[in-house]
């Protein structure tokens, strides 16, 4: 295969709307890599089966969620056109080829990939983890061989996911053939991007802590969380010297102005360079800075929104494209699992030489 397709997939699990974080992280790169021309095919999915591994208890959280992260897909600029948007539990091949990869990995393997030893912490899972979970590095797998993908952008945070990925098409090739194809990894470029704080400056966004600014959120809301965005605990008056490290007002900065941010909001800066040397030399206060980023953030996320509002008129019509891509998805995945039963020769009806031949008794 001299001159092999390049291909994407990515996806996201439906627990809810998405934030801004998933924006800096994911979203504004799949958009990019999208609209590039650069590649043959991109897939989207929407991992709802992987959801259920954890949220088995609640699934209409996991039902409800669909329509949310399809409809912040769309706000975002990714393009049904462009894009094939699918949803992981309709594509029924890649449970099946989750089952044969479960036997080229052992569980103590599974027991040191550190994301889902990250993953069981955060949940709790210590005493009892459900088999789903502990499994998801295969079902990822599966995943990513099925559409072939030549590359696979996400987060730091998943590295050891891609890792693992790489080992068993290694362990599948050597033992029944070339047959997958081995994805590279694409982290995000943006440093400020490879984890966006919540607006308390903890580490994570999440829905349980509150810290989150949805892509859906109205202008109001916005501004609300802004303001209230934690910043240099020290920086009590304005002319004290400011921290911009752990900053999370600056860290927010760093991933969403542009120098037009600038022009348009803040003429008296040329750059976020500038505004950070006046912080840190004292006689900048927080509000001002504040007040530029809820400016930035209205200015980035008001397309989305108003997108959004646009979609969520027409739900038939988004349902009706993630059961195209879907459909779609299901090909591409049926076309690979028909050379993986080929490769470990359980393709029995395919086969005529087999059905034809006369019997001899084995010994």
């Amino acid at each position: 295969k001299t001159n092999m397709s390049k291909i994407i997939l990515t996806g996201d699990r439906p627990t809810g709307r998405l934030h801004v974080g998933h924006y800096v992280g994911s979203l504004r790169q799949r958009v990019q890599l999208q609209n590039s021309g650069a590649y043959d095919k991109v897939y989207i999915m929407i991992a709802d089966a992987q959801a259920l591994t954890d949220n088995a208890e609640h699934p209409e959280k996991v039902r409800k969620n669909i329509i949310e992260v399809a409809l912040d897909y769309l706000a975002c600029g990714l393009d049904p056109a462009k894009s094939t948007l699918f949803i992981q539990s309709m594509v029924p091949q890649l449970t099946e080829l989750t089952f044969y990869y479960m036997n080229l990995v052992t569980v103590s393997r599974l027991q040191r990939n550190p994301t889902v030893k990250n993953e069981i912490k955060m949940r709790n899972f210590e005493a009892s983890i459900p088999t789903g979970f502990f499994c998801y590095p295969i079902s990822q797998a599966a995943d990513i061989t099925a559409f072939r993908a030549t590359v696979v952008p996400v987060g730091e945070d998943q590295l050891p996911m891609l890792e693992q990925c790489k080992e068993i098409v290694h362990k599948f090739n050597s033992v029944y053939g070339e047959t997958l194809v081995d994805p590279d990894i694409m982290l995000p470029q943006n440093d400020a991007c490879l984890r966006l704080p919540g607006i308390d400056g903890k580490a994570k966004m999440s829905k349980s802590l509150g810290n989150c600014i949805y892509l859906s959120d109205e202008p109001e809301d916005i501004k609300k969380k802004v303001m209230s965005m934690y910043t240099d605990p020290d920086h009590v008056r304005v002319e004290d010297p400011g921290k911009i490290e752990g900053n999370t007002v600056f860290t927010y900065l760093d991933a969403f102005s542009t120098e037009e941010h600038f022009a348009k909001f803040l003429p008296d800066y040329a750059n976020l360079d500038e505004l950070k040397a006046h912080y840190q030399r004292g006689g900048l206060g927080d509000v001002k800075v504040k007040k530029f980023l809820n400016n930035v953030l209205q200015d980035v996320l008001e397309p989305i929104r108003e997108r959004r509002h646009y979609w969520e008129q027409r739900i038939p019509e988004v349902y009706e494209i993630l059961r195209a891509g879907s459909r779609e998805a299901e090909a591409a995945a049926a076309a690979t699992l028909h050379d993986v039963r080929e490769a470990m020769r359980i393709n029995y009806f395919d086969d005529e030489a087999l059905m034809n031949q006369p019997y001899e008794k084995q010994h």
